[in-house]
């Protein structure tokens, strides 16, 4: 699809130019806009590619979707998908805390980032990296000429000439036969317009048939011309006329493919989908994906990832409206949809098997191998898969479809809680709620509220979480329902500590321990205790109701190794080696906290080494070991900036009122 063969000397030239002369400034950015189909993409990625050893660091892309299906990017979902590129384990939840970590992580860093299908300058402004090695290069049909006062440089990337035009019609059917038929060319570049996508179109075309004679295609084009005049954008009537002479000659096969791919509401499309989309064998899939690419009619943008340009993604959908039935084209979105509710299910069985998971509704039931084996693979691919997961989520909603919108936002939990996106979790749980309650599910509605909530106050929204666990509450106990109840108790007791709210929290949490243990789900009930002794290690004394913290640690600690939950078990560990050090047990808390590290460092805990390292600084303080403390609390500052810039802030304070190391160097050289 991509022109990336056209040669745009002067467009090259121009950009380096405007590299060069910005050499001095605070990390370069660079706007190429033009008109749809112009080449933009195809121009700066050839452009990046040839200035690859001027940023060592590395190069990042991200499509901000600005005229595609959907909604635009939101710089908080690009700016999580780039911190977490750089090894980044907590992304925070605020886009201006993103930003900050953003520019700290690259600052230093000599590294380009290309942003395509810009919409606006604020989608752009956020994306900037931090010091002066860094580059960033939108690409936009629109101007965006806010970004000027940030600094941009910007080139407008126009058709190409008559010269430029004819050599991509040599690259794609020779030479020879453009000189054979001259003025047919002439005629073609014209009807193309200087269009690189319209002129790739048309070399495809050509090359699929060299026996036609190029007198055929233009008439066609010609003839074509009193279809859709409605659309304004320069190019793009030329560009479909040379898609309908593309389409027409597809195999039926392809052209069924072409068609009902261009239905779905995902930006990236793979060969499993388009099995499920057409109930073809994987590897026939396959074999007509490659035929779309061979048309110009797909992007093939990565290993089994294919994307529509948007010009061509509305075409085929034109087609699909004329030549689908309504039945066929509502049973091709089911099968998707049901195939994701069906690869998140499995994915959520592998990350999260203790978890209690709802019944699942299928119309159409899987037929494909899972594209996992292990939770590391299914946690990969729920990244990776992240938006279209969501679009789904929002198209079954749209389509009546209750069941499998709320499902998949329950099956979407381990992503939810492993890699926090947050503004995801929250959407998704709005669009599962309102699906739940319209189909009248309670247990449903019940498990909506209660993660939803969860999500809510992990990002800081304190007071919504306490709203959807009020209404979890009411809903639990209308339904009898102990488990829920003791879950809605227990998130509002966490969120009364968050607010400060120590009395309230306290007997709402005992409440919940009640409740969940006269259920028995004693993991629950454990994970309350854990709290409490949070709270404990935070009031006088370090004790609660008259109890130690390291009561409250232990037992949470012996219940979950008994329900087999390492994970939480770890936590307790380190909280209970925490107050054993702060009651003069600093030896034997010590070893518990580095016990507790081990643990999750093996499992890629950033946030949780980054806590343990500040628990034994402040332990280390308690001895008056500066030199410990100090080591530690630069430790855990390290890990706290690759994940929330605010703890790293409150790491420097403490570093900075600590009293001066002490002479000897290297004596503390190692924590103990």
């Amino acid at each position: 699809m991509s022109p990336h063969f056209t040669d745009r000397v002067n467009d090259l030239a121009a950009l380096n130019g405007l590299l060069d002369g910005s050499r001095e400034e605070s990390a370069p950015l660079v706007v190429v806009s033009g008109p749809a189909g112009v080449g933009k993409t195809s121009l700066v990625t050839r452009w990046l590619r040839s200035t690859a050893e001027d940023f060592p660091d590395g190069q990042l892309y991200a499509d901000l979707r600005g005229h595609s299906v959907g909604e635009p990017a939101h710089p908080s979902e690009i700016l999580g998908q780039f911190l977490r590129a750089f090894g980044t384990g907590t992304v925070p939840a605020s886009l201006a805390e993103q930003t900050a970590l953003w520019r700290s992580v690259t600052a230093g860093l000599r590294i380009s980032v290309m942003v395509d299908n810009a919409f606006s300058a604020a989608q752009v402004r956020p994306l900037l990296p931090g010091g002066r090695g860094g580059l960033l290069v939108a690409t936009s049909r629109h101007r965006l000429s806010g970004l000027r006062a940030d600094g941009a440089l910007c080139h407008q990337l126009g058709l190409l000439d008559s010269e430029a035009a004819a050599e991509v019609l040599s690259r794609g059917v020779g030479a020879d036969r453009v000189r054979s038929e001259a003025q047919e060319t002439r005629e073609l570049i014209a009807l193309c317009g200087g269009l690189p996508l319209a002129l790739c179109l048309a070399a495809a075309r050509l090359a699929s048939r060299p026996w036609q004679p190029m007198r055929s295609l233009v008439e066609a084009l010609t003839q074509g011309q009193g279809r859709l005049s409605a659309l304004a954008i320069e190019g793009e009537f030329s560009v479909h006329h040379a898609l309908d002479e593309s389409y027409a000659v597809l195999i039926p096969e392809a052209a069924r493919l072409y068609r009902r791919l261009a239905l779905l509401p995902v930006s990236s499309l793979e060969a499993r989908v388009a099995a499920v989309v057409c109930r073809i064998p994987l590897t026939e899939a396959e074999r007509l994906l490659d035929v779309l690419v061979e048309a110009n009619l797909l992007e093939d943008i990565g290993p089994d990832s294919y994307r529509f340009h948007d010009l061509v993604r509305l075409h085929a959908q034109e087609r699909a409206q004329e030549e689908e039935g309504a039945p066929e084209r509502e049973e091709a979105l089911r099968r998707v949809c049901d195939w994701y509710l069906a690869t998140a299910t499995q994915a959520q069985q592998q990350l999260s098997p203790i978890q209690l998971t709802l019944r699942r509704t299928y119309a159409f039931p899987l037929e494909l191998p899972c594209p996992f084996t292990d939770a590391s693979g299914a946690l990969v691919w729920l990244e990776a898969h992240r938006l279209d997961l969501l679009a789904t989520v929002r198209t079954a909603y749209d389509k009546g479809w209750d069941d499998p919108a709320w499902q998949l936002v329950d099956a979407l939990w381990p992503l939810f809680h492993r890699l926090r996106y947050h503004d995801l979790w929250a959407e998704a749980h709005e669009i599962g709620l309102r699906a739940a309650r319209r189909g009248g599910d309670r247990a449903a509605e019940r498990q909506m509220l209660n993660s939803g909530a969860i999500g809510f106050g992990v990002a800081g929204r304190t007071e919504e979480a306490i709203e959807w666990f009020t209404g979890s509450l009411a809903a639990a106990r209308e339904a009898g329902d102990e488990r829920d109840e003791g879950q809605a108790l227990h998130g509002l007791g966490s969120a009364q500590r968050q607010l400060g709210n120590f009395r309230a929290a306290g007997e709402l949490l005992r409440q919940a321990i009640t409740t969940w243990e006269r259920a028995g789900y004693p993991r629950g009930a454990a994970l309350s205790r854990i709290v409490l002794g949070e709270m404990a290690l935070e009031s006088e004394g370090a004790r609660w109701d008259g109890l130690p913290a390291a009561d409250y640690f232990a037992q949470a600690h012996t219940t979950l190794l008994a329900v087999d939950d390492p994970y939480d078990a770890a936590r307790a560990l380190a909280f209970h080696g925490r107050a054993l050090a702060r009651d003069g047990a600093h030896t034997a808390g010590v070893a518990e906290l580095h016990q507790a590290l081990a643990f999750f460092e093996q499992a890629g805990a950033l946030p949780w080494q980054a806590r343990i390292w500040e628990m034994l600084g402040s332990s280390a303080v308690e001895q008056a070991d500066t030199g410990t403390a100090h080591d530690c609390f630069a430790r855990a500052k390290e890990l706290y900036t690759g994940q929330s810039p605010s703890d790293a802030q409150r790491m420097a304070v403490l570093l900075a009122g600590l009293p001066d190391r002490p002479a000897e160097a290297g004596e503390h050289a190692e924590p103990v």
